[in-house]
């Protein structure tokens, strides 16, 4: 029972912070998991990779790791735990946000997360590419890979075919 509070209240306090989706808090993510004793860095990297790959939003990753510790309940403590608090902070914020749209603080407050979120996000893919690349071979492929999605405007799924193309040859 103690391990699916703790989950809760992990994944609570996670929901809170996820400005710009479940991506934004990988990096928490890892430093939850890991004081825990629940998964490792390479662990957690492996979930991501198979939540990414399952149809379906970023936030199969809560799921996977609730499974992972704590079988089904832990599933859904876990989904419940991410998606509640902030579920419940977007209904009122967005309210709020109709109510005094064009004023002030709602032009502040959009300019001030912007920044924010693409930080959270550089360092989520920061931690990934750490965990998944054991090689110069994976290190050159993901380089390859981010200058293209960079600078041409290809659908993501042939980036992702390369990519699988790639290791199913053996190349990583």
């Amino acid at each position: 029972m103690m391990i699916l509070l703790t989950l809760l209240w992990e994944f609570c306090v996670l929901s809170l912070m996820a400005v710009g989706g479940a991506n934004v808090v990988l990096p928490e993510l890892q430093r939850i998991v890991e004081a825990h004793g629940w998964l490792s860095a390479a662990q957690l990297a492996e979930l991501f990779a198979i939540a990414q790959a399952a149809p379906g939003p970023n936030v199969l990753v809560v799921c996977l790791v609730g499974w992972h510790v704590a079988g089904v309940g832990g599933a859904l403590i876990s989904m419940l735990g991410i998606c509640l608090p902030s579920s419940l902070l977007s209904f009122h914020v967005s309210r709020w946000w109709a109510r005094h749209r064009g004023g002030a603080l709602t032009s502040l407050l959009s300019r001030a997360l912007l920044p924010l979120t693409v930080g959270l996000i550089a360092a989520s893919a920061c931690l990934l590419l750490q965990a998944a690349n054991r090689d110069g071979a994976g290190w050159a492929l993901s380089a390859v890979v981010a200058l293209l999605a960079w600078r041409r405007n290809w659908n993501p799924l042939w980036l992702l075919l390369l990519g699988g193309a790639v290791g199913g040859l053996g190349w990583l």
